[in-house]
């Protein structure tokens, strides 16, 4: 027998369906509220609000669970590649060896990017903010692909997913080698698509480049824990821009832009630019604990604790080995990342942070990471979307085909009744 809930409202009862996800997550079903009670609900920041249906990613955040496609998020990062994971959450399954050779293969037939998209870049400043400069060339990609891609084409689609995936990792590379004054690089197809970026952005014509594997493997880990997040912020916009039937690339610029936010995508930026403050201000990582715990002082310890996460972010106790590898593999002998040492072990043990669960999450050991591989402050949420590419084409994908409806979240007016027009003379 089906489940319904019933609501009193203005002397009449009402029923509403109960649906039940495939791990046991109730939802009431509010489709008809507004037309038979007349009614809407009020839920800022869409806390306690399903948006959709979908099939791609499962969080816990009590539980410190994350599932893509039903695989746990830890057997993905110690047993797949970021590509392997890619096809999973985009296509469904976890490709066959076939499959994901012939994946690689298509995805290097679209990493050229059209000459003339260097006129758009030339157009920044090299002052120009990464995020900003990518959010642009993604759009202008439309340009250069006018093509509208048919959802229901299944070869259509798998194209356009190749052609993003091959074209979006060499425009995100540009955005520093733009700011950096340096010569653009191009896709290497002899190489994997993580060794390609760390070419991409670092290679230079004057010296040869060599890759450490240990990096490769961290990043690959790293993309991989990024790769989606059920619908937060960049990818329900991505969603409902999508949902007015918009295209791909435009649909992910729309996404990289709500990414760029220090609140979702910028929080790894927050971490390092809370350290770096630090170490200006004489290094006394102690006192900016204690800052932390006085309830009447402002400051806030960035990377620690998530809106979603009540307990532990599963995706910081994977990057947290990686990190560590990182830091020992590359000798660096930074201060700041000693500061950031010292906040980790403390908060990992002071009653204070371990009662409340303010555990160091995902943000906090990226910053780390990026840091140790010199790529800036301001180049962090780039790597954020790299990682979140696949996510974002799932999830675009999934709308269309699922043919939702086009996004339009009611309100509340709380603004002034009918007014009297008043003459200018009269004002």
């Amino acid at each position: 027998m089906s489940k319904t809930a019933i609501l009193e409202f203005d002397g009449q009862k009402y029923e509403f369906p109960v649906l039940v996800g495939s791990e046991n997550e109730p939802a009431i079903d509010i489709d008809k509220l507004r037309a038979l009670t007349g009614a809407i609900t009020l839920d800022p920041g869409y806390k306690n609000s399903g948006s959709c249906k979908s099939e791609i990613t499962f969080l816990d955040g009590e539980e410190g669970i994350l599932r893509y496609r039903g695989y746990a998020i830890e057997d993905l990062a110690e047993k797949a590649n970021f590509l392997e994971v890619s096809y999973l959450v985009i296509f469904g399954e976890l490709p066959s060896k076939s499959q994901l050779t012939q994946f690689e293969t298509d995805i290097r037939k679209y990493t050229l990017v059209n000459e003339e998209m260097k006129n758009i870049l030339d157009g920044f400043p090299k002052s120009a903010h990464p995020m900003g400069v990518l959010s642009s060339l993604t759009s202008a990609l439309t340009a250069f692909n006018p093509k509208v891609v048919n959802v229901e084409n299944e070869a259509e689609m798998y194209e356009a997913v190749c052609k993003t995936m091959g074209k979006f990792l060499v425009i995100a590379t540009w955005t520093y080698r733009k700011s950096m004054g340096f010569p653009l690089n191009y896709y290497d197809n002899t190489k994997g698509y993580v060794d390609n970026f760390l070419r991409l952005m670092f290679e230079l014509p004057t010296e040869p480049y060599s890759i450490n594997q240990k990096v490769v493997n961290a990043l690959d880990k790293l993309f991989i824990l990024h790769a989606d997040h059920e619908q937060n912020c960049s990818t329900s916009t991505v969603r409902i821009v999508g949902s007015s039937h918009a295209g791909l690339f435009a649909s992910i610029s729309a996404g990289v832009s709500a990414l760029w936010g220090p609140l979702h995508g910028g929080a790894n930026q927050a971490v390092l630019e809370m350290l770096e403050a630090i170490q200006k201000d004489g290094g006394d990582a102690d006192k900016y604990l204690a800052k932390a715990k006085d309830k009447d002082d402002p400051f806030r310890l960035m990377g620690f604790g998530h809106r979603v996460y009540k307990n532990f972010d599963p995706r910081a106790k994977i990057i947290k080995k990686a990190a560590d590898e990182v830091l020992q593999t590359l000798g660096v002998n930074d201060p700041i990342l000693e500061i950031a040492k010292k906040l980790e072990e403390a908060a990992l043990v002071d009653e204070y942070f371990v009662s409340r669960k303010l555990y160091p999450n995902v943000d906090f050991y990226s910053g780390i990471i990026y840091r140790a591989l010199g790529i800036p402050t301001d180049m962090f949420t780039v790597l954020f979307a790299i990682g979140r590419l696949p996510g974002w084409i799932a999830q675009w994908k999934e709308m269309r085909i699922n043919k939702e409806p086009i996004g339009r979240p009611r309100q509340i007016y709380t603004g002034h009744p009918l007014r009297e027009f008043k003459v200018m003379d009269n004002r």
